[in-house]
């Protein structure tokens, strides 16, 4: 794509990744693919505003070089040192051989670690300006949103938020860089609801201070590294991660998520039973069989509700070990303070349970009920699934109820 003017004198040079199958390494972004939002302030002074991927340094450069060359560039902002935001850094600074780069002074040692570079460098304090003639900006550290070095820079004139991976989102902008270049925004709020819970809803209460300190700041734009910008409505995706930090303490939404796994069969017959319950209370419910779907896509229903059913039998004296790996991520993704229920059956024993109370525990999540069942499990068995179902969601639609 080619270079888009956002706002008087700030130019979109970014790239569209639609080649990696893994985003981190971890997450699937093979049919959604991903933007790397570079920026470019032309003006008295040059300033780049992060970089991209080494993958697409060729990509970046030809951007850039449309406008200006990269040896005019007076300053390079590094809101964060992942390599998918620094990865050109290498190449370009060789090029850019005047160019000063600005971050804090936590990405200083990062910046030498990843890319041997330890000149050149200016640290920035939380809340300092720089002056670029028509335009300024501000730099704000918002450590562990989602390193400890990240920071935002807004551009005081514009009201213009470049917010690095706070307010992102997965999926490539080819269609459009704009909220305002889609009539139906629901696709691009799930992948950031998705992009939120893989990468950076471990660290809500980081998110929220940074919301803090941007309270009294005029945003008309939020134009993040990954996914689109918010032009037209800015508020929009702000209030969105805002709501989406503060259900790591809860409560979340009044909706249920079913987790289920099965070997045979028997477990996962239950599944429409308890889905069934929870909507003869009229609460919404996800579904996900944890052996089919990646726990990339089970993230973002288990943050935002609050409920969750558990399905899966024993396997060799604790639960199965597809729902062990997903609850496991489930833990490291800190997702805390939710109502549990656990169905699933056994062969010669029982021992699923003994997992998810320990599980439950860890995360602080109430075990409301539960129910175990030898084989294949009879129409008393369905009716009892049925009955956990409709018991949990009346608990969750009672909740904040005086």
């Amino acid at each position: 794509m080619q270079p888009i003017e956002i706002q008087p004198s700030i130019y979109w040079i970014g790239v569209n990744d639609q080649k990696t199958k893994l985003f981190e390494g971890l997450w699937p972004i093979e049919k959604e693919g991903i933007s790397y939002n570079s920026y470019l302030l032309k003006g008295d002074k040059n300033v780049l505003v992060d970089l991209c991927k080494e993958t697409y340094q060729d990509d970046f450069l030809q951007n850039l070089s449309a406008i200006v060359k990269p040896s005019e560039i007076d300053y390079l902002v590094m809101n964060h040192m992942e390599p998918d935001h620094t990865g050109a850094l290498q190449r370009f600074m060789q090029i850019a051989t005047e160019t000063k780069i600005i971050c804090t002074k936590k990405a200083v040692p990062m910046i030498g670690a990843f890319y041997g570079i330890d000149d050149r460098i200016q640290a920035i304090e939380d809340g300092e300006k720089l002056s670029l003639g028509k335009m300024e900006l501000q730099f704000f550290t918002a450590p562990m949103v989602h390193w400890p070095e990240t920071m935002l820079t807004y551009e005081t004139h514009t009201g213009t938020l470049f917010s690095c991976d706070a307010f992102g989102g997965y999926g490539t902008v080819s269609k459009g860089i704009f909220d305002s270049d889609y009539e139906d925004l629901s696709y691009f709020e799930s992948e950031s609801l998705r992009y939120f819970s893989n990468i950076v809803a471990a660290f809500s209460k980081p998110v929220l201070n940074a919301g803090k300190k941007l309270e009294n700041k005029k945003i008309n734009m939020i134009a993040p590294s990954h996914g689109l910008i918010w032009k037209e409505n800015p508020g929009r995706i702000i209030d969105l991660y805002m709501n989406w930090s503060r259900f790591a303490k809860g409560p979340a939404e009044k909706s249920i998520t079913i987790l289920y796994g099965s070997m045979y069969g028997n477990t996962s017959s239950m599944v429409p039973e308890a889905v069934r319950g929870i909507q003869s209370q009229g609460i919404p419910v996800d579904v996900h069989d944890v052996t089919q779907t990646h726990i990339s896509y089970i993230l973002p229903d288990l943050w935002k509700n609050q409920g969750v059913m558990i399905g899966a039998p024993t396997y060799e004296g604790s639960i199965f070990p597809t729902m062990a790996l997903a609850l496991e991520m489930v833990k490291y993704k800190r997702i805390f303070n939710r109502n549990v229920t656990y169905f699933g059956g056994f062969g010669w024993g029982g021992g699923a349970m003994r997992y998810v109370r320990a599980i439950s525990e860890s995360l602080d999540w109430t075990l409301t009920d539960s129910l175990e069942f030898a084989g294949r499990p009879t129409h008393k068995n369905a009716k009892q699934v049925f009955q956990l179902g409709a018991d949990l969601a009346k608990l969750i639609n009672s909740i904040g109820k005086s």
